[in-house]
C-alpha cells in the first residue's frame, strides 16, 4: 500500500507545482501556440508521470527540476518573442500555404511532407463542399491545418510563406 500512497502524493505534488508554475507563466504555458509550446506540454506531462514513480528524493527533485526548466525556457522564449521580431523569426516556424484558390501547391506540399490525401481529409471536415470552394489551406506553426473558405481578409495570410 505504501508505494501506491507515495505515487499518489508525489504525483499530486508535481501536478500542484506545475499548476502553480502555469499560473506564474500564464495561460500560454499549455497552449499550442508554437511547436515548442506543444512539445513543452507533452514533456511536462511526462515529467509529472516520472515524478510520481520516483523512489528517492534525488530522482524526484530531478523530475521537478525538469519541469522548472521547461517552464523557464518557455517563459524566456515567450519573453524574447515579445521584445524582438528577429528573435521570434529565429525560434518560430512560419506558416506555409498549401492550397490557394482550389489549386494544390505541390512544391509546398512536398517541402512540408503533407499529402494530398491529408488535405482532402481536412477539406471534407470543413464547410467546403468542393475543392474550388477552398480559398486557402495553411499549415500552421503548430502543425494544425487551417482550411479557409469564402472571402479572406488579406491580413489573415500576412506572414504565411508561399513556396
Amino acid at each position: 500500500m505504501a508505494p501506491i500512497v507515495r505515487a499518489c502524493v508525489l504525483t499530486a505534488l508535481a501536478v500542484a507545482w506545475t499548476l502553480l508554475l502555469a499560473r506564474i507563466v500564464g495561460l500560454r504555458a499549455f497552449s499550442k501556440a508554437t511547436a515548442f509550446d506543444f512539445a513543452a506540454t507533452i514533456a511536462t506531462g511526462s515529467l509529472i508521470a516520472q515524478a510520481g514513480t520516483r523512489s528517492n528524493w534525488s530522482e524526484y527533485g530531478q523530475a521537478m527540476g525538469g519541469i522548472n526548466a521547461i517552464f523557464l525556457v518557455q517563459y524566456l522564449l515567450a519573453w524574447g518573442r515579445t521584445i524582438s521580431n528577429r528573435f521570434a523569426d529565429a525560434v518560430d516556424n512560419t506558416p506555409v500555404l498549401l492550397l490557394e484558390h482550389g489549386r494544390f501547391l505541390t512544391a509546398a506540399m512536398e517541402e512540408t511532407r503533407v499529402t494530398r490525401a491529408t488535405l482532402l481529409e481536412k477539406i471534407r471536415m470543413s464547410v467546403a463542399e468542393r475543392i474550388e470552394d477552398v480559398r486557402a489551406i495553411v499549415l500552421e506553426t503548430t502543425g494544425d491545418i487551417a482550411v479557409m473558405t469564402g472571402d479572406i481578409d488579406p491580413e489573415l495570410l500576412k506572414g504565411v510563406r508561399r513556396i
